[in-house]
């Protein structure tokens, strides 16, 4: 027998349907923390990306070792699928075992290059999570980054890649992060940087808007965080402390991206733009183009947020390691990004 439902019924009804994926959704995880990274701890090498060389993986071995701890090397370290490290799930199969592997402390991708974002989707976060370690490196690894901050709730480390050649200043950040826990370390932009800022305005720190802002750091690699906008591994742009950098790319790529990100969520909601060094991103000779600076002042002056360029974040090698998921404070004054807690136990 068919029932008749008045009009306020079913409005009712459908109301509390529409709410119900809402209601039913997962709590928001806490935060966890990997252990810190100690001498003699076993590092696994893994290419979640792009294809590595013999080369490179005995620089990676190299800086490994100069830190006083072992290597691991995945077992699908060589393989080569296009320019990819692999098949996305001989990727995916490398990165589970560290995970999963007791034996592993922790976990350096030995490059960038391309074919993190095919991961994603076959990743298990439930995994990652039951088993937390530090995962360090940048450019690409950014698509693992957000991921897994959104899925797994780990904190992670945009930082070198293992074959990066390391300067003084990026071991010392990268392990004042990583190994020496404090409940506030403050990270001052590379000297070197503002020297040659000198002669390079590329290098200068520029403050477009002065200021302090507070938030959750948040970013990365600037056209991974623009793919992966509207996804469920998306960054989350409100309310936190968004860092930005990229190479070898064309000033209208930029702006896109950029753009892209205003449409999905507005650098306007975030509490702070931060800016790293973006080489080699102006337009080729000849070509009718605007510069990367005017690229990024189309986005950057209508703000009313802090927001700078010129940050030791990036392609290059005076880079600072930044723990993606924890609440810093950015003083465009100092020019330094202040962590409030510790991003390692």
């Amino acid at each position: 027998m068919a029932v008749k439902l008045g009009r306020r019924t079913f409005a009712a009804l459908l109301a509390a349907g529409m709410a119900a994926p809402a209601m039913a959704a997962a709590p928001a995880r806490q935060l966890i923390k990997p252990p810190r990274l100690f001498a003699g701890a076993t590092i696994g090498l893994v290419a979640p990306g792009g294809y590595t060389t013999e080369a490179a993986i005995a620089k990676a071995v190299r800086n490994i070792e100069s830190l006083g701890c072992r290597v691991k090397q995945g077992a699908n370290l060589r393989a080569v699928f296009g320019n990819y490290a692999g098949t996305a799930q001989q990727r995916i199969d490398d990165l589970h075992a560290m995970f999963r592997d007791p034996a592993v402390d922790a976990i350096w991708a030995i490059r960038g290059g391309s074919g993190c974002i095919s991961l994603l989707s076959g990743l298990d976060y439930a995994l990652i999570r039951a088993h937390p370690k530090i995962l360090l490196g940048y450019s690409d690894i950014t698509a693992l980054h957000l991921a897994i901050h959104r899925q797994a709730g780990l904190v992670t480390f945009h930082g070198p890649v293992a074959s990066s050649t390391l300067s003084d200043y990026a071991r010392e950040q990268m392990l004042a992060v990583l190994a020496d826990p404090q409940p506030a370390t403050v990270i001052p932009m590379s000297s070197a940087n503002a020297y040659q800022g000198l002669s390079d305005p590329l290098y200068a720190v520029r403050t477009v808007h002065a200021g302090i802002a507070t938030g959750v750091l948040m970013g990365g690699n600037l056209s991974m965080v623009s793919a992966l906008a509207g996804t469920p591994y998306a960054a989350d742009i409100a309310g936190a402390l968004l860092f930005l950098e990229d190479v070898n790319e064309a000033p209208y790529r930029i702006d896109r991206w950029l753009t892209q990100l205003d449409l999905a969520g507005g650098l306007r909601n975030a509490a702070g733009v931060i800016v790293g060094i973006c080489e080699n991103c102006g337009p080729e000779a000849g070509d009718q183009s605007l510069t990367l600076a005017q690229t990024l002042a189309l986005h950057l002056d209508p703000l009313a947020v802090p927001a700078v360029t010129g940050y030791s974040i990036g392609h290059i090698r005076n880079q600072c390691t930044l723990p993606i998921g924890l609440p810093a404070t950015l003083d465009t004054r100092r020019q330094t990004i202040t962590l409030h807690d510790t991003a390692v136990i």
